[in-house]
């Protein structure tokens, strides 16, 4: 059978491979609503957040929090500073890189072209790529392969921590969770599907535009190269409120104000101090809201 080469063929063509898209990346956010534990994502949320504190800070942070500093390190080529803390008692390591939060920078680095990766064997943001293998080289001979190891991080160090954690899924260490704050997209929807097997937590904030970008084009008809998040997304909402989106609902969540222009609101809404500070609200008491959409299957421009 010949397919007609018909602009109008194509688009409809290219919608009901997005709608069949949608179903391999579904993960039931719904069936997932009550394991939300806030006083964990906030544990994380202060592990994030001492990345941007001095060494003698983490050190502080760490122990209260019955962790041991194993490792701290900053790659000046990178300018970004990362740490390992360990609890033997429980056995696990938890990783902790330092992102940006300036959003004029972060916007400018994720829009960089996707580069094959030979280690994990997907496609991955470049810029983020090289920064994850030259920490991986430095804190892999710190790693217990008999412990959990967990990975954290806020902006581009969210990104940076998730591709750690693809490094070590791939050399067969016991990845607990991936939890970041304003996390960027780092691959595609092949490196996504490879991945999946991964318990990825994405905090957001709803106007946090660094998630969102590039922003999904349902009518790329090279769908299965199109940036694509990982796991579940918690949109942290106001007082003890969160809504959680997955699969196309998550990717969708892109459309009306990417187009906007960026103003003191949005930096705002990136700032790392937000993300604890929502976190934080939630750990006594936290109740899960429906989230609106604004997308339009026939308005995909919003116009």
């Amino acid at each position: 059978m010949t397919i007609p080469n018909n602009p109008l063929f194509s688009y409809i063509n290219s919608i009901l491979i997005t709608v069949i898209l949608c179903f391999n990346f579904q993960t039931s956010a719904q069936a997932e609503q009550d394991t939300i534990n806030f006083k964990v994502i906030n544990d994380y949320a202060v592990f994030s957040k001492a990345t941007y504190q001095s060494k003698q800070d983490i050190y502080n942070i760490s122990l209260q929090k019955n962790y041991n500093p194993t490792f701290y390190h900053n790659i000046p080529e990178f300018d970004i500073a990362y740490y390992l803390l360990t609890n033997d008692a429980t056995r696990t390591q938890i990783i902790a890189v330092r992102g940006t939060s300036n959003i004029d920078n972060a916007m400018v680095d994720i829009a960089l072209q996707l580069m094959p990766d030979r280690h994990t064997g997907i496609d991955l943001h470049d810029g983020f790529a090289k920064a994850a293998l030259a920490i991986y080289a430095n804190i892999r001979p710190l790693i217990k392969p008999d412990y959990i190891i967990n990975t954290t991080g806020h902006s581009m160090g969210g990104a940076i921590a998730l591709i750690l954690a693809m490094h070590l899924n791939i050399d067969q260490y016991t990845i607990g969770q991936v939890v970041t704050f304003g996390q960027p997209k780092v691959t595609n929807t092949n490196g996504s599907y490879k991945f999946q097997n991964l318990n990825v937590i994405r905090v957001v904030t709803e106007k946090d535009l660094v998630p969102l970008v590039p922003p999904f084009d349902p009518t790329n008809m090279n769908l299965q190269t199109i940036y694509w998040h990982l796991g579940q997304e918690i949109i942290l909402l106001a007082g003890n409120t969160y809504s959680i989106l997955d699969g196309m609902n998550s990717m969708l969540r892109a459309t009306k104000f990417t187009e906007t222009m960026l103003d003191e609101n949005n930096v705002a809404d990136h700032n790392m101090d937000l993300y604890l500070n929502l976190t934080q609200q939630k750990t006594d008491s936290s109740r899960l809201v429906p989230y609106k959409n604004s997308f339009n299957l026939f308005n995909l421009f919003g116009n």
